[in-house]
């Protein structure tokens, strides 16, 4: 089984993009972030035409996020959840659903803006319910993926230059350590199960030439529990996407299951 996230920053812009890319990678389950679509306008029949079913939460003009799964190979996504306990946020940022033996968490981190904003404040209490809310879904699913933009490198090796980053915003010291309070649940970055170098990236700002000089950030994760951990075949990050002509900053990164 294929497991697939990627921010496509912005739906209505790069639908044809994914539906290209669904085509080619033909992956299982998909989960998107900043669809940027209202619910009412999410392009059902479209993917559908492609052999996609999608649930989804969206708002108008930012943030939203949805999940993809493949007809042919999934059953229908069940026991949707949009908003967690203890976080009243009007943003769309967070979606779970079941999807076979799977459940899947997709989520969209607050980016914080900069250290010391009122946003960064939020982003370091929105990690902290998100948390307990994983904590509970661990607990009644052990089959559990977390995975979408979570704004944060994990460490130094996803950041093109550390130096020059320092302990900015997506990688200062506390919110890493939020992120690290959601993996010590018992979850494992899988990419970096099979690769442990420097200078692999999901993400390059459009400026400066930054994908062609490859200075960008590794942000975009697939967090596995320990019971997928054991059938965890392949991680990878698809760079082609981000060739293509108008295309999302970020592109998908992936986790390939043995589930035979």
């Amino acid at each position: 089984m294929k497991i697939a996230s990627w921010n496509v920053n912005s739906l209505k812009v790069r639908l044809p993009h994914l539906t290209q890319w669904l085509a080619d990678a033909q992956p299982d389950i998909v989960a998107l972030q900043e669809t940027k679509l209202e619910d009412g306008k999410f392009p059902v029949d479209e993917l559908a035409a492609v052999g996609y079913r999608a649930v989804f939460s969206g708002q108008k003009t930012y943030n939203g996020v949805a999940i993809l799964t493949r007809e042919q190979t999934c059953g229908a996504p069940s026991d949707i959840v949009t908003d967690i306990p203890g976080l009243d946020d009007p943003q769309r940022r967070i979606l779970a659903a079941t999807v076979g033996d799977l459940r899947v968490v997709d989520l969209y981190v607050v980016n914080g803006k900069a250290v010391g904003d009122e946003k960064y404040a939020y982003k370091l209490d929105w990690l902290a319910k998100v948390r307990d809310f994983l904590e509970d879904e661990l607990v009644r699913h052990p089959q559990l993926i977390v995975l979408g933009d979570f704004n944060i490198c994990p460490d130094d090796r996803d950041v093109y230059d550390p130096i020059a980053w320092g302990e900015d915003i997506l990688c200062s010291p506390p919110e890493r350590a939020g992120l690290q309070a959601i993996t010590a649940l018992g979850l494992h970055d899988s990419f970096r199960l099979f690769e442990a170098d420097a200078g692999h990236f999901s993400w390059w700002d459009y400026r400066q030439a930054g994908f062609r000089r490859n200075l960008g950030l590794r942000i975009d994760l697939i967090l596995i529990s320990d019971t997928l951990k054991s059938i965890a075949k392949a991680a990878t990050i698809d760079r082609e996407p981000r060739r293509w002509e108008r295309p999302s900053d970020h592109t998908p990164v992936l986790l390939e299951l043995d589930t035979k």
